[in-house]
């Protein structure tokens, strides 16, 4: 029997997005200055405000705090007094102070490969076949919608005219009892916009301008077996309510951490419930999470299994996992059991916190574009010799097919 499964999106202007790119922008500062820094940062935004709080460590970075929020909120687009959210006018208080020295003695290790994980949990990666990324179709849609849109909105403001930074979107994708997508189910999208009409014409063209540019330019950019998951026979809601002017944090209190799903998996797989914005890699709720989606988006691209779930947990200021975990949900195509792929998994990834940052180079300045349109399923690229989405690259799979004789 067929179902239905849905995930969603926010854009860069989404007041939560807002806090979170705000939190990795000041955390590539400190790095980019001193790649040892420690750094928590949390940001809180509102109508013409951000606070920025938190604990940091750092024996030679200053950051130009006032400067760096300015510089974030002007690049996402909030650039007009009459958004009630500005780069220009907001009011900004930073309240970081140094971190704890109880956290800071778990984690520094007179070995620098024994460093300890800074916080005990358990962090989830997850991946399947549903996309060329390795990524939940319901999720990756949802996420390129509002990428299109985004792009409309900053290159070609001139096809529409009335966008604002802020916007959702959602994907209802209709499975078989396999789990192989048939069809797109539903799609929804609210994007803020100028007061430009009356509240009905608003709508209409809006609404028009998504049928005949967005979702067109959307489906024209995806590969064949996606495209043709459109069948001209979606549900579209466009801007429900009929009228979004107000949005962004003038229209919605902003936390640093609050949209982690989808950050990560869009509700497909799991997550251990740790946010990753605005934390230096020592903390492994971010580290890790990063390791474990490698580990299961190259398991699968391996062909060891058509859907992988890796769990990996520690204890503060211990090195070594405390447990590993895999779950292929009967799709493993070697193996007598999920025991053995965790068994060969850990024998073949060095999962201590110092090891997972010296893979991906996590003391490097990269985080501010992982905090919109996802930290999961990103193209890796390099610029000024520095690796981007490391975690994304499969750069595994050799060594997993010689492990697994595949």
């Amino acid at each position: 029997m067929n179902y239905l499964f849905t995930s969603e999106s926010v854009s860069e202007g989404h007041p939560d997005k807002v806090a979170d790119q705000i939190s990795d922008a000041i955390l590539d500062e400190f790095l980019r200055q001193d790649p040892e820094s420690h750094v928590a940062c949390e940001t809180f935004c509102t109508a013409g405000l951000v606070v920025v709080g938190g604990e940091v460590t750092s024996d030679k970075a200053y950051v130009d705090i006032q400067g760096t929020v300015r510089g974030l909120i002007s690049r996402i687009g909030y650039t007009k007094a009459e958004y009630g959210f500005d780069a220009a006018s907001c009011g900004i208080i930073s309240t970081l102070h140094e971190q704890s020295a109880d956290i800071r003695r778990g984690v520094s290790r007179e070995d620098p490969a024994e460093q300890g994980a800074g916080d005990q949990g358990m962090m989830f990666g997850y991946a399947c076949n549903d996309t060329e990324e390795y990524m939940p179709l319901a999720l990756s849609l949802s996420h390129k919608l509002l990428q299109t849109l985004a792009a409309i909105r900053h290159n070609e403001p001139e096809l529409m005219p009335y966008l604002r930074p802020d916007a959702k979107s959602q994907f209802t994708i209709e499975f078989t009892g396999r789990r192989t997508p048939v069809r797109v189910h539903t799609i929804v999208l609210s994007t803020q916009h100028d007061e430009f009409d009356t509240d009905e014409r608003m709508h209409a063209r809006i609404e028009r301008d998504v049928r005949e540019i967005v979702l067109p330019r959307l489906i024209a950019s995806l590969p064949e077996r996606t495209a043709r998951l459109f069948d001209g026979n979606a549900i579209l809601h466009v801007n429900p309510t009929g009228k979004f002017v107000i949005g962004g944090p003038a229209g919605d209190t902003g936390l640093t951490g609050r949209k982690i799903i989808v950050d990560t998996y869009g509700g497909r797989g799991a997550h251990g419930g740790g946010a990753f914005s605005g934390k230096d890699p020592s903390k492994v709720d971010r580290s890790a999470a990063y390791a474990t989606r490698y580990i299961a988006k190259n398991l699968v691209a391996a062909g060891v299994a058509d859907e992988v779930l890796v769990q990996v947990a520690y204890a503060i200021g211990v090195a070594e996992p405390v447990s590993l975990f895999v779950d292929t949900y009967g799709t493993r195509h070697c193996c007598a059991s999920d025991a053995e792929i965790a068994e060969k998994v850990r024998g073949l990834f060095d999962l201590r916190p110092a090891a997972i940052i010296r893979k991906f180079g996590l003391k490097n300045p990269i985080y501010e574009p992982t905090a919109a349109y996802g930290h999961m399923g990103r193209e890796p690229f390099v610029r000024d010799g520095i690796q981007f989405f490391g975690w994304e690259l499969l750069d595994g799979v050799d060594r997993i097919k010689q492990a697994f004789s595949l």
